[in-house]
């Protein structure tokens, strides 16, 4: 009996405990499971921690790449930041026909596998233009001239050094055509100097480095001169023209485009061009200038402060621009003394987003005579202008690299009275040195008595038949910036009464340039041009000797072939 209860009370007493030892390995269980998600959990956050902290790692060290890459271009590059605007990119020194001799085709030779120190540079160019109407000319009529240039270029650098030297020589031609070569320095200039000069030339200098480490040099250069400055529009070659201008006197230069600053300094005196004989000295006219380039002040920013003199003695005013020796009252209307002070700012640069931008405004003051006639002789007026222009242009990121852009620019007019004899104070801008091309593709605007605005389009089709072709093409309207002045390119038709308006016309054109190979290059063209109802209501005003039937619009077609000798 004893023993049967006793086994009663062991299934009782090993109920309670069985079920125990269930709930107790069942919370375990449980245990278990939230220590595994709970290990799960704070493995995952680990893993997510560390994720976060390479991609970090990955995004710091692509940082550390890209601007590594971009101390290294601007090591090898400096400051200096390439203008994007249009038509305004100076031609270099050399030019950019001229190669160093261990880069040509006579690297092949032993005798110059290390001939570094001589610049060598041949040119041949040939443009054949159509022109109908041009408006450049009194008389409608179809013009077909055909226009060649020569060029050669020899310089000596480094192995003499200080000392260098160049020479550069021209020989522009033109044939076919309906007016007279006699006198129209604009196409032909035979056989001339365009440069030679002597130059010492310091590699470094008491000027010092820059942040970068670059050597600012220091050069000073004097002889025949021929350059280019700013954006072309007040000191250029005019490399479009057949003809080169060109300076005599002595040029300096501290710094170069990779310096954070760079300082040039000029006096010189014009070269009077003549179509058959060997160009003079203008000793008339007297040029000084300084110019200055300052990039160091953000990489987005280039700022070009600048001051011009012009002085002209009335006395030993021989010869018109296309050197024709003057007479009578001819003579005496150009026999005038100048003194036309030039100030001004240009600003432009370029950011990652693709926008580019360039500005400048320009102030003129001084005084000059203004002729009244040849019983009254000349007065001395005050001379007061200006001009500005803005361009602001977007690169799309794309193979074809198209670039748009707007511009608007404005050179002041000299207000004229509408009858008697004008003696008031001279506001036309003196356009100085300049190149025309950037306003007109047709050669029809000068820097002077003008506004307008700008639209263009450039870019590099990808084709697979031909490489680098580059395309741009734009659209122009013109306006006179006072209508009783002048439009001195259109054969200086003018209505003093200002009752012609200001509507000058409008101009679209079109340019394809592609290299053919190394040595040679072709430039295509076309421009239509509208005239306004100024060009339409002056032509019939008889003072202006221009031909009063004249159609209203006018064609410009070119092709030109480009050849290098090395």
């Amino acid at each position: 009996m004893h023993t049967k209860r006793n086994l009663s009370f062991s299934k009782k007493l090993a109920q309670p405990l069985l079920i125990s030892s269930l709930l107790l390995s069942g919370g375990f269980a449980h245990a278990n499971e939230a220590e595994i998600k709970l290990a799960d959990n704070t493995t995952q956050t680990t893993k997510s921690i560390e994720d976060l902290e390479q991609e970090e790692k990955v995004r710091a060290r692509l940082k550390e790449i890209a601007d590594e890459a971009k101390a290294a271009a601007k090591t090898a590059n400096g400051y200096y930041v390439e203008r994007r605007s249009y038509g305004t990119q100076k031609e270099s020194e050399p030019p950019r026909y001229v190669k160093q001799a261990n880069k040509t085709w006579l690297k092949d030779y032993d005798a110059f596998n290390d001939v570094n120190w001589l610049d060598l540079g041949l040119e041949y160019r040939a443009r054949y233009e159509h022109r109908d109407n041009d408006f450049r000319r009194a008389d409608e009529n179809i013009d077909d001239p055909l226009l060649l240039r020569t060029r050669a270029y020899i310089g000596v650098k480094e192995i003499l050094d200080p000392l260098r030297f160049a020479v550069e020589v021209q020989d522009s031609r033109r044939n076919n055509g309906d007016y007279s070569r006699a006198y129209d320095t604009r196409d032909v200039n035979q056989a001339d100097i365009l440069q030679g000069y002597l130059e010492l030339h310091f590699k470094e200098s008491i000027f010092g480095k820059d942040d970068l480490g670059n050597n600012r040099p220091f050069w000073v250069r004097g002889g025949r001169l021929a350059w280019e400055s700013l954006d072309r529009r007040l000191i250029a070659r005019n490399e479009w023209r057949n003809t080169t201008n060109t300076f005599q006197g002595v040029r300096a230069n501290i710094g170069d485009k990779k310096n954070d600053w760079q300082l040039e300094a000029f006096a010189v005196k014009p070269v009077q061009r003549f179509t058959r004989s060997l160009d003079e000295v203008d000793h008339s006219q007297d040029f000084y200038g300084v110019i200055s380039d300052w990039r160091g002040w953000s990489e987005y920013v280039t700022l070009q402060p600048y001051y011009f003199l012009l002085k002209q003695d009335g006395n030993k005013v021989k010869y018109n621009s296309n050197g024709q020796e003057l007479t009578g009252a001819t003579l005496s209307a150009a026999q005038i003394d100048r003194k036309i002070h030039t100030a001004g700012l240009r600003a432009y640069g370029a950011f990652n987003s693709g926008w580019d931008y360039d500005t400048s405004y320009v102030k003129q003051w001084g005084n000059q005579d203004r002729f009244l006639s040849n019983a009254l002789g000349s007065i001395n007026v005050d001379h007061e202008a200006y001009s500005y222009g803005a361009e602001v242009g977007y690169t799309f990121k794309n193979a074809w690299k198209p670039r748009v852009s707007a511009y608007y620019g404005v050179a002041s007019g000299d207000s004229t009275p509408a009858t008697g004899t004008d003696r008031t104070d001279s506001q036309r801008f003196e356009r100085l040195f300049g190149f025309a091309r950037p306003w007109s593709n047709n050669d029809y605007i000068q820097m002077e008595n003008i506004r307008t605005p700008k639209l263009h389009l450039e870019f590099e089709p990808k084709v697979s038949f031909l490489q680098n072709v580059k395309v741009d093409t734009s659209f122009s309207w013109y306006r006179l910036d006072d209508a009783s002045d002048r439009w001195q390119a259109g054969s200086n038709l003018r209505d003093r009464t200002g009752a012609s308006g200001n509507d000058l016309g409008k101009e679209v054109d079109l340019r394809v340039r592609f290299p053919i190979n190394q040595y040679a290059s072709l430039n295509i063209g076309y421009a239509h041009f509208w005239a306004g109802d100024f060009v339409k209501d002056s032509v019939k005003i008889t003072g202006n000797n221009n031909d009063a039937t004249r159609a209203s619009s006018s064609d410009f077609f070119y092709t030109e072939l480009t050849l290098l000798g090395f």
